[in-house]
């Protein structure tokens, strides 16, 4: 009955992290299509919700769950004689470690940033330039990709490393792209008022 437990545990915590990451996904790229500050804003804040609210609890749902999991069913650390065990487990905790250090502190530092703006009623130089930046952009486009890689090596269960390897590069080349192309899809927002940021 625990394994059963642990393993709906799992899936839960998938659908959070999934759902958030989607949401996240979705509101990114609608802040980046808006002109109008006060609705770009509300974006942000959209963000900063689907992930604190949704990401993180699923993440910290998947992390409690597979070590629970890892320890009881698989072994301790003999999960690492299983590539596909071993993939995920790599993959999550690299997701897991760059969504609350780069992630997180971008989407804090552009709900600060946005804050700003409204008060002064434009988008300030600051906040463009934050908003232009690659790292970011490329972690935020690498989550989903990435976090299809983990649920493939879930489901398929390889014995080799090569679904793994060819997983990821995928990834890195489609957040690449992404974060290439979106801007350039949606340029950034205009200074509103004819105002000039300090």
């Amino acid at each position: 009955m625990t394994y059963e437990l642990l393993k709906f545990a799992h899936i839960v915590g998938l659908a959070l992290i999934s759902g958030g990451a989607i949401g996240v996904f979705i509101s990114d790229l609608r802040s980046r299509q808006l002109a109008d500050l006060p609705l770009f804003a509300e974006a942000v804040r959209n963000i900063a919700v689907f992930y604190d609210g949704v990401v993180v609890p699923g993440a910290l749902l998947l992390l409690i769950s597979g070590t629970w999991l890892i320890v009881s069913f698989y072994g301790g650390w003999n999960f690492l004689a299983e590539p596909w065990l071993t993939g995920m487990v790599v993959l999550f905790a690299c997701e897991f470690i760059e969504g609350n250090t780069v992630t997180r502190l971008y989407v804090m530092r552009m709900r600060r940033l946005t804050k700003e703006a409204l008060k002064r009623g434009y988008a300030t130089s600051e906040l463009e330039r934050a908003r232009a930046e690659l790292v970011p952009a490329f972690t935020h486009f690498l989550d989903i990709p990435l976090l299809m890689v983990i649920i493939s090596l879930g489901a398929i269960r390889p014995d080799n490393w090569t679904l793994c390897i060819a997983g990821v590069v995928a990834a890195l080349l489609l957040a690449a792209l992404l974060t290439l192309m979106v801007p350039r899809l949606y340029p950034w927002i205009p200074r509103t008022n004819s105002e000039k940021s300090p």
